[in-house]
């Protein structure tokens, strides 16, 4: 089983009472959290990749048992060995594109040099065609490159999985489905296994194996995607 996932976990924001309780288990390598906008995509997002935790329950990714509040089992995010995207990319503003990418690849708080050399970095800068904008900073980026240089950051390590969330939300039309095609193409060479957050319906037809629905913190549908709405 690649996703094997049951958390629970309540917030609590200005008095209001949200209450996450979300299980599913898929063999899918590319999975898709679908929703509307508050329906705890995000937070069983972060769950999973140990930057929030649950308050009871198990996660388990490819095989390996990352989060079990009855083993008491809390794997750090680095001991969990996956790779983030956030929507916002969150790139370093002081930092070259080489530098965002290498930074990844330390252990420690200090920046990578801007002469960093390092294989893997400029593997992913090659596999990217990052290699005319290395030096640029993000705000001298474009939408599709500040998106292609949180991506090499993100696999630069060689995780064990991939998650995303909202990744093309702030692109335009075109700009979305050409990478879109990229992500597609990226995830079916590396084999990879994918989890995917969306709201969009072309994201859900173009990209998953399987669709998992979340409503108000609850999993209310689980579908391979010929089973959706969406399926072409």
């Amino acid at each position: 089983m690649i996703w094997d996932v049951d958390l629970q976990r309540v917030l609590i924001h200005e008095g209001s009472r949200f209450e996450l309780a979300v299980r599913f288990a898929s063999d899918a390598r590319r999975l898709v959290l679908y929703g509307p906008s508050g329906a705890g995509k995000t937070q069983t997002l972060k769950m999973i990749a140990g930057v929030a935790r649950p308050h009871t329950g198990r996660i388990a990714v490819a095989g390996r048992t990352l989060f079990d509040s009855g083993a008491g089992i809390r794997m750090s995010p680095q001991q969990r060995r996956l790779a983030c995207v956030f929507q916002d990319y969150a790139l370093f503003p002081h930092l070259s594109v080489r530098q965002n990418i290498a930074f990844a690849r330390r252990s420690g708080w200090l920046n990578p040099s801007p002469r960093v050399s390092d294989a893997q970095v400029e593997r992913w800068i090659a596999a990217f065609h990052l290699e005319p904008v290395a030096g640029h900073l993000p705000h001298q980026l474009s939408g599709g490159q500040r998106q292609r240089t949180a991506l090499a950051r993100a696999l630069v390590n060689e995780p064990n999985a991939l998650l995303l969330d909202e990744p093309f939300a702030a692109l335009d039309k075109s700009l979305r489905q050409r990478l879109r095609d990229e992500l597609k193409d990226l995830q079916a060479q590396l084999q990879l296994p994918m989890l995917l957050i969306t709201h969009d319906d072309d994201d859900v037809r173009l990209l998953a194996d399987q669709v998992v629905y979340l409503q108000a913190g609850k999993v209310v549908e689980h579908l391979a995607v010929q089973e959706t709405a969406f399926a072409e």
